[in-house]
């Protein structure tokens, strides 16, 4: 028994005893502080679903405590757990992902911006919306502006851009943000590139006035500065969005049921040991030998997933622009046909 780290979109420490195989075993007052199941007469329960235990041998001990690992996938999670380390990370599967994805809805979110002031996606309703993802380590930063100025341009009908960078630290997105005005958020735990299943930047996300998503994430630029390295028009996403806004026209290939941009079973657990990873890196002292196997193990289970393998290179003090690693990443990319999620990623 001792203090363990269970990561969900929080980081709480709880009483816990975990082993090697990778069960994690918690009180009932700390597995209701932390993820809201509860033991009731019933089972666990969480609001109107509850999860029997008779039919469920091993999720109760006789002490009373509850399996992390036999919960998660009884509640549609999957669980990462380091034992040596004691950290565990739980978060939603595959299937659970994409049901969300399949309502139709936007899934929402709160993440801070540069100066670390929370915003609120349900603060754009009432509006259309352009989730635009970004990195530093990637060259879409110089698009802001152009995405400003859509913005700009459009905020009279009802039109709004937020910007969502998946980044580590404020710093290394701040000097791109000259003269922007739009929110500009960071997603330091990826809970925005988790909830909306992205595997690359740039990714937009087309949101209506009643928060439905309208076309799920594309593959998208501001401008025309990278364009003999993508070979992407950002001309035609560009007018097709000023269709969307001023006449409610949405484009032939716009469907925000496609199943296709939600994520595999590899992808969602490597989104959790690259969580488990950031957060025995942000640790330091000692720990990042542990949090380099994570890093590694991320990679191994999404070797094209840009915001596992791309991203940690500048953590890990590697060039993610021409460094050997990235360049490695980008051949490996090339050669199975630019993968991208959403409609366009086969032009991509």
């Amino acid at each position: 028994m001792g203090e363990f780290t269970l990561i969900t979109d929080e980081v709480t420490t709880i009483d816990a005893i975990g082993d090697a195989d990778g069960h994690v075993w918690v009180t009932p007052s700390d597995l209701a502080g932390a993820t809201g199941w509860t033991l009731e007469p019933p089972g666990l329960c969480r609001g109107d679903r509850c999860i029997p235990s008779d039919p469920n041998p091993g999720l109760l001990r006789s002490d009373g405590r509850v399996d992390l690992a036999r919960l998660a996938p009884l509640a549609g999670g999957l669980l990462v757990v380091d034992a040596a380390e004691r950290v565990a990370v739980l978060g939603a599967s595959a299937g659970t992902r994409t049901a969300e994805l399949g309502t139709g809805l936007a899934p929402d979110f709160t993440l801070p911006d540069l100066d670390g002031e929370p915003f609120s996606l349900d603060e754009m309703r009432g509006r259309k919306t352009l989730v635009v993802a970004f990195a530093s380590w990637c060259g879409c930063r110089y698009d802001l502006p152009a995405w400003q100025a859509l913005d700009d341009e459009l905020a009279p009908d009802g039109f709004g851009v937020v910007a969502v960078a998946i980044d580590e630290d404020p710093a290394a997105v701040r000097p791109f943000t000259e003269g922007i005005g739009m929110p500009v958020l960071i997603d330091r735990d990826r809970i925005f590139a988790d909830r909306y299943a992205l595997t690359n930047v740039p990714a937009v996300v087309w949101i209506d006035e009643e928060g439905r998503v309208v076309r799920p994430p594309d593959v998208a630029f501001g401008s025309e500065d990278f364009v003999e390295y993508h070979k992407i028009d950002s001309a035609d996403h560009r007018e097709a969005l000023r269709r969307w806004v001023r006449e409610g026209t949405l484009p032939a290939d716009a469907d925000g049921a496609d199943r296709s941009w939600t994520p595999s079973d590899e992808e969602q657990l490597a989104h959790l040991h690259y969580r488990l990873a950031l957060h025995l890196w942000r640790a330091g002292a000692g720990r990042e030998d542990a949090a380099a196997r994570h890093f590694d193990r991320a990679a191994a289970l999404a070797p094209l997933d840009f915001t596992v393998r791309r991203a940690q290179l500048p953590l890990r003090g590697k060039d993610p622009f021409l460094g050997e690693e990235f360049l490695a990443l980008f051949a490996e990319w090339e050669r199975a046909g630019r993968p991208y999620h959403g409609k366009l990623r086969d032009q991509a």
